[in-house]
């Protein structure tokens, strides 16, 4: 069998694989193989194992590496940014410091307005040039698949360059893009509060994402004082009827039942949920909406975290990610935000590496393709310098990552 990469004497390889265990947190049923090995050919995982390669594996071709006792994980999926915009928010860190509320920022024009005209103002090459810079930095910690919104354009010429720039960066550089249709990110001022009139007029826009093809998801900020539980579904279903599958910003300040829409409209995530009710919490327990949790939000600004370890143990599945953004969370590091989950969200070492691999994966309709090291999927693989998932959580502060492998080919290395 001619293969084209042996990964060996691995400390512990996480695959990532889904195992039925009793008596188990739902979120801790990942498998973990020590003394590994994986297989990888054409980009593909071959098959995984324990011990000694079997010789069928390995010929006079095949690039082994010797792992000498490491960790070994799929590569991580940050399944919420907004990772192209233009310009940068640092003027209203003093005012976040001195705890003036959001809402209130965006009314004076700051927030995501802000980032709106320096968005505008960017051309097209200046937006791909940024978001290049920022996604090395993600791949540099072990970042393979990125999920990056519009939303900073709140008209459809600038929502149309920030998707052009996620479809180049696909062709550009080597993590995977997946696109989200985020213009109902906040209502332009020209429409004089007018939420109701610039909903309708971002419908009008999904038949032109839809004919360019630009976008896999729809998303939406549900949010007190943005756009109502109503405006969400009429949006949102109306996303699913040009092909883009929903996806929600729910309960991140106020609770708005935003929880409770996503399964009902069977999203694949509600993301933030800082404001989560009892109620939202036993909607998603029975349902196949992930939970997407955004910590590093929650420590930038100072605000109170996503009840993770109620919802973990009710039996929700819970994903994280960075939400990097100019504002609220201006930070690409997917490492700290997991230092941040356990510390904070009281998350076991195995949930958060299932957070940031399968359950992201099932967050962006990828779990097919990639979040686990099994037979036939891609072979996006992280090499981190540790002896142990524990260790990476807690020595805090640093990157560990040692290589990165996207689809069988080295892209990173320390």
């Amino acid at each position: 069998m001619n293969t084209d990469l042996v990964i060996y004497n691995i400390g512990q390889l996480v695959t990532g694989r889904e195992l039925e265990i009793e008596n188990n947190s739902c979120m801790e049923n990942i498998e973990i193989i020590e003394n590994g090995y994986l297989v990888v050919r054409d980009g593909k995982i071959v098959t995984v194992g324990s011990g000694e390669i079997p010789s069928k594996y390995v010929n006079l071709t095949t690039k082994l590496i010797d792992c000498e006792g490491r960790v070994v994980t799929p590569g991580l999926i940050d399944s919420h940014t907004h990772l192209v915009h233009g310009g940068s928010r640092e003027h209203e860190f003093s005012k976040k410091i001195q705890g003036v509320p959001y809402l209130e920022i965006l009314k004076s024009g700051g927030g995501i307005l802000s980032t709106v005209k320096s968005t505008k103002e960017a051309t097209e090459d200046e937006l791909l040039k940024k978001a290049k810079k920022s996604l090395g930095v993600m791949l540099s910690l072990g970042v393979t698949t990125v999920e990056s919104k519009s939303g900073y354009g709140l008209d459809l010429e600038t929502e149309l360059k920030q998707l052009r720039v996620n479809e180049r960066l696909n062709h550009e550089q080597e993590v995977e893009i997946i696109s989200t249709f985020m213009a109902a990110h906040a209502t332009p001022p020209e429409y004089n509060g007018d939420s109701e009139k610039f909903i309708d007029d971002v419908i009008k826009m999904l038949p032109i994402i839809k004919e360019n093809k630009l976008a896999k998801f729809c998303d939406i900020f549900c949010e007190e004082g943005v756009f109502s539980k109503a405006q969400s579904k009429k949006l949102l279903l109306e996303g699913k009827k040009y092909g883009l599958k929903p996806r929600i910003h729910a309960d991140e300040i106020e609770n708005t039942e935003g929880a409770q829409l996503a399964v009902e409209i069977g999203a694949y995530s509600a993301d933030h949920l800082m404001a989560i009710s009892n109620e939202g919490i036993e909607v998603l327990k029975n349902s196949k909406t992930i939970a997407n949790l955004l910590p590093g939000t929650s420590f930038n600004l100072g605000k109170e975290y996503a009840p993770a370890r109620k919802m973990i143990d009710s039996g929700v599945q819970v994903a994280l990610s960075t939400d990097y953004n100019p504002g609220s969370c201006p930070s690409e590091n997917l490492q700290l935000v997991m230092q941040i989950a356990a510390s904070k969200l009281r998350m076991r070492p195995l949930e958060i590496f299932k957070a940031v691999t399968i359950n992201a994966a099932k967050a962006l309709d990828k779990e097919k393709e990639i979040g686990s090291l099994e037979e036939g999927k891609n072979a996006d693989i992280v090499i981190f310098d540790a002896e142990n998932i524990d260790y990476i959580l807690y020595h805090f502060g640093i990157n560990h990552t040692k290589k990165v492998f996207k689809n069988g080919c080295l892209v990173f290395k320390k």
